[in-house]
């Protein structure tokens, strides 16, 4: 199966500065690629744990006795770390965003480019669909989702015509989605449909909360000079993490202690995103919009 080509896959193992007995987490399996470089890396000693709530992850696990797959949101990596007897990690990688797989898998109703049922679930055993949100959100509530999520600049233009739209069909497939917003497209179409899906799919599966979540459980889990690598693909992801690894908190805020200085919970190893080379784009053009940060803990 052609799940995933991991993006900056060198960069990111090279990152966590893996110790051969260390205990680590790949927060996003997908198909294994970064799991499978980090295993390579501890030389056959370690622990390896990943987590994916996708039911397809489980086709790519590797046989390895150092490695654990935990079908899971990331949002809960502490609770399951736990039921494990493990407190603290040297080191976690995560990959954000959609995977390849979801996106060429036509039926998953994740890409523009099929016409699916819209569905957009990671996690297929959710109750939230695309379908739902298109057909049963309030008109304010989606001109929301299409603003924070999308950065749509017609939001309530597009809210509004798919309200007018439902009133007289059912919204079922992407197909009779994206014809209905064939006169309200603004720029250039490929990249309209694309924010609009996003948006979307970032709703269905509560990517922004899940974030938020995993982050916490990051500062709660990793221990004392372990390495955080995340891997993000669009600025309100990037936005949060570069806040969360300068500050601690999601808002960026600095909080001084009694003696006034400035609590800093993790020390800045990249203070830019490290993004792919243009080798890399041209091999997997999906990677183009990557920005990897990193950082350890204090």
């Amino acid at each position: 199966m052609n799940y995933h080509d991991p993006v900056l896959k060198a960069e990111s193992i090279d990152a966590l500065g893996i110790r051969m007995d260390g205990t680590y987490v790949d927060a996003t399996f997908g198909g294994g690629g970064h799991s499978r470089a980090i295993l390579d890396a501890m030389g056959g000693s370690g622990r390896l744990f990943g987590f994916d709530q996708d039911e397809d992850a489980k086709d790519n696990i590797p046989e390895n006795e150092n490695f654990n797959f935990i079908q899971s949101n990331f949002r809960h990596l502490s609770r399951y770390l736990k039921l494990y007897g493990v407190n603290t990690v040297d080191g976690i990688l995560a990959d954000l965003g959609v995977s390849s797989h979801q996106l060429d898998e036509a039926t998953r109703g994740f890409s523009f480019r099929f016409d699916a049922d819209l569905d957009m679930r990671m996690n297929q055993n959710a109750d939230l669909t695309a379908k739902t949100i298109l057909n049963e959100y309030k008109e304010e509530d989606l001109v929301q989702v299409f603003s924070d999520y999308g950065e749509i600049r017609n939001s309530k233009t597009l809210a509004q015509a798919i309200v007018n739209e439902r009133r007289l069909r059912k919204i079922e497939n992407s197909q009779d989605f994206i014809n209905m917003m064939g006169p309200i497209i603004r720029g250039k179409r490929n990249r309209y449909l694309a924010q609009v899906f996003q948006a979307i799919r970032i709703e269905v599966n509560d990517e922004m909360g899940a974030l938020k979540d995993f982050l916490t459980n990051v500062g709660q889990t990793l221990a004392s000079g372990g390495r955080i690598v995340v891997i993000s693909y669009h600025s309100l992801e990037d936005r949060l993490v570069k806040n969360y690894l300068k500050s601690g908190n999601f808002e960026g805020k600095q909080i001084k202690d009694f003696y006034g200085n400035i609590e800093r919970p993790f020390k800045l190893i990249t203070k830019k995103a490290l993004e792919p080379s243009q080798v890399e784009i041209s091999r997997n053009p999906r990677a183009r919009s990557a920005k990897m940060r990193v950082a350890e803990k204090k």
